[in-house]
Parts: structure tokens; C-alpha cells; sequence
């Protein structure tokens, strides 16, 4: 058995991680009494004695963190829930089907970030189309997104299960979210999407889109050859899913709500994530769609995903 130390086991991704966790034979959780999980010391103490530590912790407290690490210890595996490292190259970027050398990254590294929900939407969707020259380098994307309000951690998690929470909250109006530089970074295009989040009264799930016209793709693309590029690049993926292409098809399948409408929850507690290509070649548009659960392949579930990877279990132990 290894032992894993949740350093922010009582916040929401904490105690999600915790819960895939604690079914396990081939873990030990290890945590120190209640009143001493804030103390540097037993924090310090728990980080070299664990095989992994799992970091779900605001920024600095993160950075702190990664500091605690003893100068000789090689062995303790950091994964990092928060912004903090994710586009430092002295961290491995925790998205196993960003590519075939990233699950490979992750196997071998003592340093793992774990994407952000947004970003493993919306990186999901593009870097493939990106890789296939479909989507050319630099393009300017926009991102419309709805999320639950999960993703707002215990204090929006509060507003809204007591009732007094707005139907639904479009924010990020600074243009400058937090997800955006490894959107940028990873999906290759090196250009920042416009990115317009919003949170609604539901508690887990989103769905991320990016609307493109044909006049920004490679000459001649039409929406089939989009969804090829995603079928062939997601080929074997345990948790990525490319749906039936167009919104015909989508619909045959009982994929929307009342033949119409598509649900952001229906993944939720999972560690999957479901792409669509929605498209009209007629008028030269797209739409491409990204389901998660923003707690589970958006959070707890890709860190036990890089967690089994780094210590050598099976890809989906737990998931």
C-alpha cells in the first residue's frame, strides 16, 4: 500500500478525493488530528512521510506547500489542485490525453498539476483540431461556459443551497480568469480565448463550448473532418468520449433533454468527459461541446486519474 497525505482534505475537491479514495486497499490515507491540519509542522511532517500528496489548497498555500518538501526527499509525488504551478515548466500539466509523451510526463514525475475544469474542457476540444492543422496556430477563440456552483467552493456552495442565490451568474468580466494562460499554453494556439463563464443553481457538471466559423479553419474543413480529428486523436481513451457527430445524430441517440437541450450535469460523480461537434456546413459554422463534471474529471477525478498514474496503478483504480 502507498500512502497518500490530502493536504485540504475538509474543502470541497479535499473531501471528494478523500471519498474516491477511502474505499481502497491499495491506499492508506494518512491525516493528522483535526486541530493539527493548519500546523506547519505536522503539515511538514505528513508531506515526507507520504508516497503522494495531493495539494487542494487556495494558491499560496500551495506554493507554501511545495516548499515543505525536504531538500533529500526524491520520493514524495506533489499534485497540485490549484492555479499555482500550472503552466511553470518545472511542473508536468496533469491532462494524461493531452497527448501520448503527457501520460508518459505524468508516470514519471514527483510534480503534477492538475488542469483546471474550464481549461480541460476547452483544451479537450481544441488541441486536437490544433495538432491536425485544422484550427491554425494563434487563431482567436471564445469560450461560453456554464458551470455548477460547486466550482465556487464551500462559501458559493452556502448562497446557493440556502436559496438566496441569483438563477444563474454570467462573471469573469475582467477578462483576465485565472484558466486562461493554460488554455492558451496547452491547446497550443498560443493566443488567450475571450473567456465568459457563468454559474448556475445546479451543483456539479458544465459544459464548455466554442462556437468557430469556417472562415478561421483550414481551407476546406467542414464539420465531419472536425469530429474525425477528435475521434482518431481520443482513439482507446478510458474517460474521454467523442459523441455522434451533428446534432441529428446527437439527438437519435437520446443525448438531449427533450430532443433539444444539453444537460451539464448528466456526468456527474464521474471521472468522464463527453466532446460534441455540433455543425451546419451550409452556413459554414460550428459548435463544439465539452461535458463534464466539474468536481470529477474537472478536479478529484483527474487527480486520482495522475495520482494512480505516478504510483503505478491501474489508470481508472478508484474512478
Amino acid at each position: 500500500t502507498k500512502k497518500v497525505f490530502i493536504d485540504g482534505e475538509a474543502g470541497t475537491t479535499g473531501l471528494q478525493v478523500r471519498d474516491r479514495l477511502g474505499k481502497r486497499k491499495d491506499i492508506e490515507i494518512i491525516s493528522p488530528p483535526s486541530e493539527l491540519r493548519k500546523d506547519e509542522e505536522t503539515r511538514k511532517k505528513f508531506i515526507n512521510e507520504a508516497d503522494a500528496v495531493i495539494l487542494c489548497l487556495p494558491d499560496a498555500a500551495s506554493i507554501e506547500a511545495s516548499k515543505m518538501v525536504d531538500a533529500d526527499n526524491d520520493r514524495t509525488v506533489l499534485i497540485d489542485a490549484s492555479t499555482a504551478f500550472r503552466v511553470d515548466d518545472e511542473w508536468t500539466y496533469g491532462f494524461p490525453e493531452l497527448s501520448k509523451d503527457q501520460y508518459e510526463a505524468i508516470k514519471k514525475s514527483k510534480r503534477i498539476s492538475n488542469p483546471g475544469c474550464y481549461p480541460t474542457g476547452f483544451i479537450g476540444l481544441t488541441r486536437p483540431l490544433v495538432d491536425a492543422g485544422i484550427i491554425p496556430e494563434g487563431t482567436p477563440l471564445t469560450i461560453n461556459a456554464i458551470s455548477g456552483y460547486s466550482g465556487g467552493g464551500k462559501g458559493l456552495m452556502e448562497i446557493y443551497e440556502s436559496g438566496d442565490a441569483e438563477p444563474w451568474g454570467s462573471y469573469g468580466f475582467s477578462l483576465a480568469h485565472k484558466h486562461i494562460p493554460e488554455m492558451a499554453k496547452y491547446s497550443k494556439l498560443g493566443k488567450k480565448p475571450i473567456f465568459q463563464p457563468a454559474v448556475a443553481s445546479f451543483d456539479q457538471g458544465m459544459v464548455v463550448s466554442v462556437p468557430l466559423h469556417y472562415a478561421w479553419l483550414k481551407s476546406g474543413t467542414k464539420g465531419k473532418d472536425m469530429h474525425e480529428a477528435l475521434v482518431k486523436y481520443y482513439e482507446g481513451s478510458q474517460f474521454i468520449e467523442v459523441m455522434p457527430a451533428g446534432e441529428a445524430e446527437v439527438k437519435e441517440a437520446g443525448l438531449l433533454e427533450r430532443g433539444a437541450f444539453l444537460r451539464p450535469d448528466t456526468l456527474k460523480n464521474t471521472n468522464k468527459m463527453q466532446l460534441f461537434v455540433f455543425y451546419n456546413d451550409e452556413e459554414e459554422e460550428a459548435l463544439l461541446c465539452a461535458r463534464l463534471d466539474n468536481l470529477g474529471k474537472g478536479a478529484s477525478g483527474a487527480a486520482v486519474q495522475n495520482l494512480n498514474l505516478a504510483l503505478g496503478f491501474e489508470e481508472d483504480a478508484g474512478l
